[in-house]
């Protein structure tokens, strides 16, 4: 039997979802702005950088969530989740980056960095709720 989840949870994925929502659609606009109407110069920077500020939201999100749970068990769990997703993506990317080093690996992209971490944090929550059942 599944539980309801409560209110903190419920607004996190809300809020999280229409951050990432936010994300693909900003993302894709600034691809396409790129591909067709090639900006450079300062023009540039600014679009280059909105993508980057719905995950930045995602990411107080995440904070928000911390702050507004008063469950200390489903708290722990997400922090967990979190610690373990930090260092999943630290342990790839130096990985990777030693590869890139030293064996000519193809460049890893760091706009990747974050959804990575959210895989490997979702895989970590989903091991840990396992866990304890």
């Amino acid at each position: 039997m599944l539980c309801e989840p409560n209110i903190a949870i419920r607004r996190y994925n809300r809020r999280f979802l229409s951050s990432m929502l936010i994300y693909a659609a900003v993302l894709l606009t600034v691809v396409w702005i790129f591909k067709h109407w090639h900006p450079t110069g300062l023009a540039a920077y600014p679009l280059a950088i909105l993508p980057a500020l719905p995950i930045v939201v995602g990411i107080a999100v995440a904070g928000l969530y911390l702050v507004e749970e008063k469950d200390e068990f489903q708290r722990a769990i997400f922090f967990q989740s979190m610690v373990w997703g930090i260092g999943a993506t630290l342990v790839f990317t130096t990985v990777w980056g030693f590869l890139e080093l030293f064996a000519g690996v193809q460049h890893f992209q760091t706009y990747l960095a974050f959804p990575l971490f959210c895989a490997f944090a979702g895989i970590a929550s989903y091991v840990l709720k396992a866990r304890y059942r």
